[in-house]
């Protein structure tokens, strides 16, 4: 039996395992999710880490997937209930630091789908910085990742 396809299988599956790597950022653990197949909107979890020197900031955020991305973050409105709110200002990523966009926190916003995140599908995401400019991701879909301990919902058609 030839070792060549097991070895070619591995390299892939290592490769496409990388986190993605601007010159300054690097994304870990990317995935996108919806509550249904049906869902109007989604949304996109990562941490990003910033491996330079210099103070950076999450503007934006853009993909063919959704009509209209925005940058979310999860608010208490005084009454004990947690809402989504759009940070316009973006998300800061100080030199060195790690920021991780969660489920019940601050996280993109993927709104008017173009289609439905269907289970185990990729979409292509790119994250725009202050500094570091334009970072392409591949975000591969997953409906069925468990929410985190004290995550609250907000948006009526997404789970967070």
């Amino acid at each position: 039996m030839s070792l060549s396809k097991p070895l070619m299988a591995l390299a892939a599956a290592t490769f496409f395992a990388l986190p993605a790597v601007a010159d300054s950022i690097m994304v870990n653990d990317p995935y996108a999710r919806a509550a249904s197949p049906a869902a109007k909107s989604g949304a996109a979890f990562m941490t990003l880490h910033n491996m330079s020197g210099t103070d950076d900031r999450l503007i934006s955020a853009r993909t063919d997937a959704a009509k209209r991305v925005e940058l979310h973050t999860h608010v208490e409105t005084g009454d004990g209930i947690m809402q989504m709110r759009e940070v316009e200002e973006g998300f800061a990523v100080a030199a060195g630091e790690t920021i991780t966009l969660k489920r019940g926190g601050e996280h993109v916003m993927l709104m008017g789908l173009t289609g439905p995140l269907e289970q185990g599908a990729d979409i292509e995401l790119t994250l725009v910085f202050e500094e570091a400019g334009d970072v392409v991701v591949t975000i591969p879909v997953d409906n069925e990742r468990a929410p985190q301990a004290g995550a609250h919902g907000g948006h009526s058609d997404v789970s967070n």
